[in-house]
């Protein structure tokens, strides 16, 4: 693999695509294939330690195939990938890390469609969910590799087990667990959602964690494309939920001006304190990166984690989290094979052996993951019947990072709710 290159300027080069002759059978349609090259280029917004470790996992294709994958990133990825596919030099291949951006290239006919053989590795490979995520009215067009996990709690591991707190697996006994911490004199959660002009984004995930647990994900899904109002009585069930922690200083640490003064990453301290100072804090896989040095020196030994629990047993526990979908934009053989390896777990160990990241593949092996925190996070996801993307980032961004952001802050400022959630509804653009 050549050195990935750092893309920081949009420099637009017009390639026609040009078909040679031949072609295949891809789903119904006739679909052109062009002559190999050798290289398959992959455009992605993975920078830095990421890159490199994108480029370790493929290096097993890369020698077992002589097929050179060349990888270039942008921190402007969302922009340039547009500018370069509206220009007709489109990679070979693009990581998108929002699954709305794959729906806006299938939408314009920018996308190739999958084909059968890979089709059957996703069915045989993948649990359902990641074939429908992956497609467009009805189309797959999607292949999931990184995926992140946010139903995550967390809470300070030695002071937890001297304490003799059990594990909540549902939301009563999460109810009873915290009662009794108040009784105790202790503070269960804690909680921040300051985080710039992007406030908000942390209280809209417990939103979205409860809306599945109690409405289901049929629901789930009919709130994200507005086929039920913003203001219906599952939505502002969920929230209230939220608010019965949240808006309750006996069960937050510092209660709601706390909670919106705080930055999202500094929220999670106050259970680093001898003693703590709160017990519990949910948030994905990512916060680990925020914690102080000494804990992410020893995480396995200072932190331990549970699923967000289960509130309506008829819905399980279901996974609220985010990941990247590779897509196709040139069709040839080659691309092919990548889009395909793409759908093993040995595509995804030698990251996964490195950390930092958590992979949907069925035939992975858990010991691959460095720490017992992952492999608890990957068997999470794995044991999950059920996985939705984080719903604020499928709603127009008019909603989903604009008045449900806001929205909740008011929410927790102590606009009512009704009023909040009226004002949210009436922000869906026609």
């Amino acid at each position: 693999m050549k050195k990935w290159i750092y893309v920081a300027i949009a420099v637009v080069l017009i390639v026609p695509f040009v078909a040679l002759p031949g072609t295949e059978k891809g789903g119904e349609e006739e679909v052109e294939v062009a002559e190999d090259t050798g290289v398959v280029s992959v455009f992605g917004a993975f920078r830095d330690e990421e890159a490199y470790r994108f480029e370790e996992s493929m290096k097993p294709f890369e020698d077992r195939t002589g097929i050179d994958v060349q990888y270039e990133f942008s921190s402007e990825f969302e922009t340039l990938i547009f500018v370069r596919v509206e220009g007709g030099n489109p990679p070979d291949v693009a990581a998108l890390p929002q699954p709305g951006l794959m729906k806006s290239f299938a939408e314009k006919g920018a996308l190739k469609p999958l084909w059968p053989e890979i089709l059957s590795k996703i069915a045989a490979n993948y649990t359902p969910v990641w074939k429908d995520l992956g497609s467009f009215n009805g189309t797959p067009y999607g292949v999931f590799h990184r995926v992140n996990v946010k139903s995550l709690v967390w809470y300070p591991k030695n002071a937890w087990e001297k304490k003799g707190y059990p594990i909540p697996e549902t939301w009563d006994e999460l109810k009873s667990l915290m009662d009794r911490m108040v009784r105790e004199g202790e503070k269960p959660w804690a909680i921040g959602v300051e985080s710039g002009g992007a406030t908000g984004w942390a209280a809209t995930d417990w939103v979205e964690d409860i809306m599945l647990r109690t409405a289901g994900p049929e629901v789930y899904d009919q709130w994200v494309n507005h086929e039920i109002p913003f203001n219906d009585p599952r939505v502002k069930n969920a929230c209230e939920m939220m608010g019965e922690i949240w808006l309750d200083t006996d069960y937050t640490y510092g209660g709601p001006t706390y909670i919106l003064t705080t930055f999202f990453g500094d929220a999670p301290n106050p259970m680093f304190e001898d003693p703590p100072q709160a017990w519990m804090h949910r948030q994905g896989n990512f916060i680990a990166g925020f914690f102080p040095d000494h804990i992410q020196a020893d995480l396995d030994n200072e932190v331990g984690i549970f699923g967000f629990p289960t509130i309506d047993e008829k819905w399980g526990t279901p996974v609220l989290g985010g990941g990247d979908q590779f897509v196709m934009f040139n069709d040839r053989s080659e691309v092919r094979q990548f889009m395909e390896f793409l759908t093993t777990g040995e595509s995804g160990k030698a990251w996964a052996q490195s950390g930092g990241a958590i992979f949907p593949h069925k035939d992975q092996e858990l010991s691959w993951y460095p720490t017992e925190i992952a492999r608890a996070q990957a068997k999470l996801l794995l044991e999950a019947e059920v996985f939705r993307f984080d719903a604020s980032d499928l709603m127009p961004a008019e909603v989903g990072a604009g008045t449900f952001w806001t929205g909740m802050v008011d929410y927790v400022s102590g606009v009512p709710l009704d009023r909040v959630l009226e004002t949210i509804e009436k922000s869906w653009p026609e």
